[in-house]
């Protein structure tokens, strides 16, 4: 089937589909809209509407105040799975880089090594928690589809950050996310419908066979009491686009979200409502 058949049977099932199943996590029964906005400062103007957004795990306290509220839910981001360089804490977590990530000008982290895990856990986190969030966001947990030597310490890292107050989220790695689940109150899986290829510089459509995977995923992982969001990356202007990732996802139990690949455009709120409530 042709990516474009697909689509179109998405959109047909977007409104007959079941919702997905209720989130375990009770403060989460009511949300309907989410936000990945990492391109910048956010603002409460920008984020209104929002039921939940991530924003940076550096985002200043009186922003995240600021955020909240707006009755927003807000989750700070929290790469666990590489070493970024410009990071406060980057100087402490160097002695732990593995290979370079040229995309995104990162390192994978040694996970493995509980003295990686003693920064994140004991002082990387809490130091964030401390600025207000609800919860943190986690990227890059999915490394350990590469690096496979990581996984119980990636597991072992999640166990404690799971021990801290708030909620916990992750993102991809439909593979290996399971052992995660019962850590995580939610799920966040990119390029669902759409995304950016670094190679040609430009946003494409996602193969079928993927496109599928990720709606079994998100499903598979709504079912479990998770509560799922969708991330597509789409060019401005893009309105099909934008229209037919929401609707995949909202099919498939998810809420939408629609961006440019740095997560510097923020959609109204009220764009990626799903047709019907969630369940």
């Amino acid at each position: 089937m042709s990516v474009r058949a697909l689509l179109a049977a998405v959109s047909l099932l977007a409104v007959a589909a079941p919702a997905g199943a209720a989130p375990a996590n009770p403060r989460l029964a009511g949300v309907r809209t989410f936000a990945l906005d990492l391109g910048g400062t956010p603002t409460a103007a920008a984020l209104r509407g929002y039921d939940l957004a991530v924003v940076d795990g550096d985002t200043p306290a009186s922003v995240v105040k600021a955020l909240r509220a707006n009755g927003t839910i807000v989750l700070g981001y929290l790469d666990v799975g590489t070493i970024e360089p410009y990071r406060s804490w980057h100087k402490a977590a160097k002695p732990y880089r593995l290979d370079y990530w040229p995309d995104w000008g990162e390192w994978y982290a040694a996970v493995a090594k509980p003295g990686f895990r003693r920064l994140i856990a004991g002082r990387v986190a809490p130091a964030a928690l401390r600025r207000g969030f609800d919860g943190l966001f986690l990227d890059n947990v999915d490394m350990i589809e590469t690096h496979r030597g990581q996984r119980a310490g990636m597991l072992a890292l999640v166990r404690q950050l799971a021990k801290l107050p708030g909620m916990l989220f992750a993102q991809n790695g439909d593979d290996i996310i399971d052992p995660f689940l019962p850590y995580l109150d939610g799920w966040n899986r990119e390029d669902v419908t759409r995304t950016y290829d670094f190679d040609r510089k430009r946003y494409v459509a996602v193969g079928a066979g993927d496109h599928a995977d990720a709606i079994a995923s998100l499903k598979r992982i709504a079912a479990r009491g998770k509560l799922v969001t969708a991330t597509d990356y789409v060019a401005a202007g893009d309105g099909s686009a934008a229209a037919a990732a929401t609707q995949a996802a909202c099919a498939a139990g998810a809420l939408s979200y629609v961006s440019d690949i740095d997560l510097k455009r923020v959609p109204a709120a009220t764009s990626l409502r799903c047709g019907r409530r969630r369940r």
